[in-house]
């Protein structure tokens, strides 16, 4: 089969596609047939070593959705042929799903109604997880509430907003004017631009005063921001920044609204099935759609990470072998 590989840390020029034996998947695993696999800015940390560095050769490809070729010999939920999609494989200690065929243990994955879409569902797993993690499991959100999420048309941008609106949260979001219709149509109440001058006081107005929920991807940028525009109590969760070093210039703001901080890594996730499965029922229910930007073949996988860290596109990014 073929597979995308690197046989050293470096830059995208590293990938390289290899004709290997297929995998045989251990007692607990599948062997996946991939449909479609997620290209996200972790796939390039393993690449380049940013992350702990991995053995090679290895494969990357952190998200997957395919069908079902091989069972371990300790599997009983699963059957060959059933639609599958997963998240979690890919990583310092597993081959990921930039081949033709990958395997993934039993705990990362769940079946894929047949109401969803494929290829969709191989691009889902880092960022819907990580949005169900952030608003679902951390912040609790709650209908009615005012949610913010920094940079909607980005992969965990554009899920958050969508998940948001199915729990009938009042949805704002930050996004270049480009995207502003598009982020409407998948269920945001108020579209700002985030290069606006008066992006504080026009968050204020349209959040009644302060926002509940904020969803945070570039805390260097924005920590002190969210403050500013938090409700008494607000919740803040932060998945990442530019800048390891974010700060506040006046933390009492804070304080005097009682303000929660929660950052996380969709990595923590204790049991990444029970997200998976609200997903699925979301995509399944047209709740959530995965929007598809650019599609790649396994060739093309050192584009499609130059891309995913360089390119400003709806949605995501997905290899399809």
């Amino acid at each position: 089969m073929r597979a995308v590989r690197l046989h050293e840390h470096g830059d995208a020029d590293v990938l390289q596609v290899d004709e290997v034996d297929q995998p045989k998947p251990d007692s607990d695993e599948l062997l996946v047939e991939v449909a479609a696999a997620g290209v996200n800015p972790v796939d390039t940390y393993f690449r380049d070593g940013s992350y702990e560095p991995v053995s090679v050769p290895f494969t990357p490809g952190v998200d997957i959705a395919g069908v079902v070729a091989e069972t371990g010999s300790a599997v009983t939920a699963f059957e060959e042929g059933d639609r599958v999609f997963g998240t979690g494989i890919g990583n310092a200690s597993a081959q990921g799903a930039y081949a033709e065929y990958a395997t993934i243990p039993t705990d990362r994955v769940v079946h894929l109604p047949n109401d969803a879409d494929l290829t969709e569902a191989g691009a889902a797993g880092v960022v819907a997880v990580t949005a169900w993690r952030a608003l679902v499991d951390h912040a609790a959100l709650d209908p009615a509430e005012y949610c913010l999420i920094h940079g909607g048309s980005g992969g965990v941008g554009h899920a958050a907003v969508q998940i948001g609106a199915a729990v009938s949260a009042r949805v704002l979001t930050t996004a270049a004017e480009d995207y502003h219709d598009d982020l409407e149509a998948l269920g945001a109440e108020t579209v700002l631009d985030y290069a606006r001058d008066d992006l504080t006081e026009a968050t204020l107005e349209a959040s009644d005063g302060g926002v509940d929920v904020i969803l945070d991807h570039r805390l260097d940028d924005y920590l002190q921001f969210d403050a500013d525009v938090a409700a008494t109590g607000a919740r803040v969760v932060g998945i990442g920044e530019n800048s390891p070093d974010p700060a506040f210039t006046n933390d009492g703001v804070a304080r005097s609204k009682d303000v929660n901080y929660q950052f996380m890594s969709m990595f923590n996730t204790p049991d990444l099935r029970v997200p998976l499965r609200g997903v699925a029922h979301l995509m399944a229910t047209d709740a959530l759609s995965i929007e598809i930007a650019r599609s790649y073949d396994l060739e093309e996988a050192g584009q499609a990470q130059r891309d995913v860290m360089t390119e400003s596109v709806l949605g995501k990014l997905v290899i399809e072998p």
